[in-house]
C-alpha cells in the first residue's frame, strides 16, 4: 500500500511540475518572466528566505542603509522570478549566432567571442566556473552552443518528478549532464581526460570544504574545481551572465585565472578555491541585485 501511495504522490507532484512549466511556456519568453518577477517580488518578502536575504545583504554591505538593502533584496526576487519563468524558454532566449546581432537577446563582446574561439581552436581540457547570477543556466548553454565538447555538473532536485522534468529541459542544450554525487568527481575527470570543457556552479555552501573569505565573511566553499585543476593542471576560466533590460543578457568569459601554487609547483587547492571565490565576490559586488541572496551561504 505504501508503494501505491508513493506512486500517487509522485504522479501528483509530476502533474504540478508540468503545470508549473506549462504556465510560463504558454505566457511566452517576454510575458512569462514579467509575471514571474511580479509574483516573486510580491510573495518573496513573505517568506523566511527573505529574512535570510536581508541578513546576508546587510552583512555584505554594512556601509549601505536599510532602504538600499531592501532594494537589492527586491531586485534579487525580481531576478529569481524571471529566471524561474525563463527556464522553459532557454532555447528561444539563446539566439546568439556568429553574426552577433546587436538586437539579439544574447550579447557577447569581442573579448569573450575571441576567448570562445580560442578554446574551440586549442581544445580542452578546460574548467569553467559560474555562480547564481542573472540566469545562471545560460553559461552552461554557451559551451555546447559554441560547438565545444562540454560536460556540466548539476544538482539534482530531491523530487524525482521535478528532477526528471528539469533534466528533460536541459538535455540537448548543455552537453553531457553529470549529477552531483559520489560518482561526480570520477565522471568529471573522465570528461577532462577526453579534452572536454567542464563547467560547474561553485558559489553554494559546502560544509566539508575549506573556509574562504567571501564578501567579507568566512564561508565554507566547494574545492572540487580546484582539486580537478590540480590533477589536470588545465586552464580555469570564469563565465557569467549579466541581466540587461528588455529580457536580454550579456555573457562574459574570462581569460584563464592564475591559480596559486604550492612549494612543489602544484595548484594549491585551498588558495585556488579562494581565488575563484574572489572572482565571484567581485561579480556580486558589480551586480548585487542579480545574485541569489536567499540561500544560507554563511552559517
Amino acid at each position: 500500500m505504501a508503494k501505491k501511495g508513493g506512486g500517487a504522490a509522485d504522479a501528483a507532484l509530476s502533474a504540478l511540475t508540468g503545470l508549473g512549466f506549462a504556465v510560463p511556456r504558454a505566457l511566452g519568453p517576454d510575458l512569462g518572466p514579467r509575471v514571474g518577477s511580479a509574483l516573486a517580488r510580491r510573495l518573496g518578502p513573505l517568506t523566511k528566505a527573505h529574512r535570510i536575504a536581508m541578513e546576508n545583504i546587510a552583512a555584505a554591505f554594512p556601509e549601505k542603509d536599510t532602504a538600499w538593502h531592501r532594494r537589492i533584496a527586491d531586485e534579487a526576487w525580481d531576478n529569481l522570478g524571471r529566471t524561474a519563468a525563463e527556464y522553459v524558454h532557454i532555447n528561444t532566449i539563446w539566439d546568439l549566432t556568429e553574426a552577433r546581432d546587436p538586437k539579439a537577446r544574447i550579447q557577447i563582446d569581442d573579448a569573450t567571442f575571441a576567448r570562445f574561439a580560442e578554446i574551440r581552436e586549442q581544445g580542452g581540457p578546460c574548467l569553467v566556473f559560474a555562480a547564481h547570477l542573472a540566469n545562471w543556466e545560460l553559461p552552461a548553454v554557451a559551451a555546447a552552443k559554441h560547438g565545444l565538447d562540454a560536460a556540466v555538473l548539476y544538482r539534482t532536485p530531491n523530487s524525482k518528478p521535478v528532477a526528471d522534468a528539469i533534466l528533460k529541459l536541459r538535455k540537448g542544450m548543455m552537453g553531457e549532464l553529470i549529477p552531483a554525487g559520489l560518482t561526480a568527481p570520477t565522471k568529471l575527470a573522465k570528461a577532462l581526460q577526453r579534452g572536454a570543457v567542464v563547467g560547474m556552479v561553485v558559489d553554494q555552501r559546502f560544509g566539508r570544504g575549506p573556509v574562504v573569505d567571501f564578501l567579507g565573511r568566512p564561508a565554507h566553499a566547494n574545492p572540487l574545481l580546484a582539486n580537478l585543476a590540480r590533477r589536470f593542471d588545465c586552464p580555469v576560466r570564469g563565465a557569467r551572465a549579466i541581466r540587461l533590460e528588455g529580457g536580454r543578457f550579456r555573457l562574459e568569459l574570462t581569460d584563464p585565472i592564475p591559480m596559486p601554487r604550492d612549494a612543489e609547483g602544484l595548484i594549491d587547492v585551498n588558495a585556488a578555491t579562494q581565488a575563484v571565490n574572489d572572482v565571484i565576490a567581485g561579480w556580486v559586488r558589480e551586480h548585487p541585485g542579480q545574485w541569489l541572496w536567499m540561500h544560507r551561504r554563511w552559517r
